[in-house]
């Protein structure tokens, strides 16, 4: 999932700030409401970093949208307890050749009252590849039939292996057998849209009163860069099963302003992807038993603008990748059991659980010939006359990541680094844009599999690319594994793809995350899953 936005103006003016516009604090958060049977509504508390910078299914691309969305609507399938089920479709039939997949739907409604159909899934996945729509993660939806050709301008919506057989029967037909198929269709950009309301209103996404939705909750209340109110669906189809009443999310941009709520009973739970465990917090947690760490299919990795003045040559980018000392930030700042990244792929991803990486990490010696040869390229004579900048989202904690960075390619290269930050919206547009020499972004799997991770990276004009790289071998390799039918070349040639990417390194991998949270004692059943899921619909409150 791209960019997650989790992770400095006075701290008592941010706290009084939002301790003022929300909804939570004092005593107002002890606060009981009582349901029409007498019995008291339960409520949950969160936080999230940010203003969600789109709730539309077709163009979310962030972890703050994504949270928001998975909970709203509802796909074909879901993922519970790591494994896949399924959702509004109530069976799904799959091809001897694994090229076809039939979808039986439920008999499930929007909450308006409206049927939801095959239809409204067609309308939806054809939003999303239509071209004019410059949806980012459209290509999430290549694996099916005539998608990319359709999205890139070169094929037609007529060619697209997406047929609605009646009402309930959804047809769909693969380019290649695709084993995380039906992983994908419990993602975001898969969720059915009401035709209607979309075509009635191009603006329908902006605000919470034009939302029909089909999931476990409803978008009750959006005030913007404040908070969000989502309450249960009474139209659910498993609305029985659904404990949960409201949830109130405040936007808080400040981790420690977080963590103050957290401690004071103002929030319920704390950690990704809802806003993050502050650095400053960890061993005091740790110390009082309530910190729990969680395995993450996730990357924290500083992105290279391949086209910037200093960061278009390779070996630049390899010094500045190797003079980092990974261990040392994990051990003495992030404290929470990461691991070095090496490469691209985290361990957590199958397959790549034993694979050791492309580079030592802290080689000072190797960067420093990286950075001699990568200046007689450029026609420089002194490290001194590279200025970088090192862009990343307002947050305490990358702040203080990017601070090591600096001070690392100070000492061990002699390379002046200036740190800019910027709101989360402005910072993913600079990106888009590549407005930046060196940006820091966090990359979450979309579903357990390498190419999750490396098809970003196929092509320039990928939307979640953001560092204008590629490399026809590289992207002949990604080629190659989509059509690739035995698991075990398959993984090879991710593996290859890995390889020619980092001798060219169009991104610096930093650590491989882990999943912090704290949680209130009376929280049952919510923990982020292997990809940094929550699922609200599970979630109960015991008081």
């Amino acid at each position: 999932m791209k960019k997650n936005s989790l992770l400095l103006v006075s701290m008592l003016l941010v706290l009084s700030a939002i301790l003022a516009a929300c909804n939570f604090g004092g005593e107002s958060a002890k606060e009981t409401t009582t349901k029409e049977d007498g019995t008291a509504a339960k409520e949950l508390n969160l936080v999230i970093a940010s203003e969600p910078p789109s709730l539309h299914p077709g163009l979310a691309t962030d972890s703050t949208s994504g949270v928001i969305l998975q909970n709203i609507y509802e796909g074909l399938t879901a993922i519970k307890d790591g494994e896949v089920v399924n959702a509004v479709a109530e069976d799904v039939q799959i091809s001897e050749d694994l090229l076809k997949y039939t979808f039986t739907l439920k008999d499930t409604t929007w909450n308006n009252g409206d049927k939801v159909t095959a239809e409204d899934f067609a309308f939806a996945w054809k939003w999303v590849l239509n071209p004019e729509n410059a949806s980012e993660y459209a290509s999430i939806l290549y694996p099916i039939k005539g998608a990319q050709a359709y999205n890139s301008g070169e094929g037609s919506e007529n060619d697209l292996g997406i047929n609605v057989v009646d009402e309930k029967t959804l047809e769909v037909t693969l380019e290649n057998p695709t084993p995380y198929f039906l992983e994908l269709t419990a993602f975001k950009t898969y969720f059915p849209l009401h035709k209607a309301s979309v075509e009635g209103n191009p603006e329908w996404y902006t605000e919470a009163e034009n939302f029909v939705t089909n999931g476990p909750f409803t978008l009750a209340e959006w005030k913007h860069n404040d908070s969000i109110t989502l309450e249960k669906s009474d139209s659910y189809y498993d609305a029985e099963n659904v404990a949960l009443d409201k949830v109130n999310i405040s936007m808080v941009e400040n981790e420690t302003t977080a963590g103050t709520m957290f401690d004071k009973g103002e929030i319920d739970f704390l950690g990704a992807p809802f806003q993050t465990v502050s650095l400053d917090s960890i061993d005091r947690y740790k110390e009082e038993g309530t910190l729990n760490i969680e395995d993450y299919a996730a990357i924290y990795w500083y992105k290279f603008n391949t086209t910037g003045e200093f960061t278009s040559n390779a070996n630049i980018r390899k010094a500045l990748t190797l003079a980092i000392n990974r261990q040392e930030l994990i051990d003495n700042i992030l404290k929470g059991e990461q691991s070095p990244a090496l490469g691209m792929v985290p361990p957590a991803i199958n397959g790549f659980e034993e694979d050791r990486g492309y580079f030592k990490d802290n080689d000072i010696e190797e960067a420093k010939a990286a950075l001699e040869l990568g200046m007689q390229e450029l026609g420089i004579n002194d490290p001194s006359e590279i200025q970088i900048g090192l862009s990343i989202n307002t947050s305490e904690a990358h702040a203080v990541i990017a601070q090591f960075v600096q001070e690392s390619w100070a000492k061990n290269l002699g390379i002046q680094v200036a740190i800019d930050n910027s709101e989360w919206q402005v910072y993913l547009d600079k990106l888009n844009l590549l407005d930046f020499d060196v940006a820091r972004m966090g990359w979450i799997a979309d579903y357990n599999d390498a190419y999750s991770f490396l098809e970003q990276y196929d092509s320039a004009e990928n939307g979640n690319n953001d560092t204008g790289w590629e490399n026809p071998q590289y992207a002949e390799f990604l080629k190659q594994s989509v059509a690739e039918t035995d698991p075990e070349a398959r993984l090879a040639l991710l593996k290859q793809a890995e390889a020619v990417a980092m001798t060219e390194f169009p991104v610096a991998p930093l650590y491989n995350y882990s999943n912090l949270h704290v949680k209130k004692d009376f929280v049952k059943n919510m923990a982020p899953d292997g990809l940094g899921n929550v699922y609200l619909k599970y979630v109960d409150i015991d008081k």
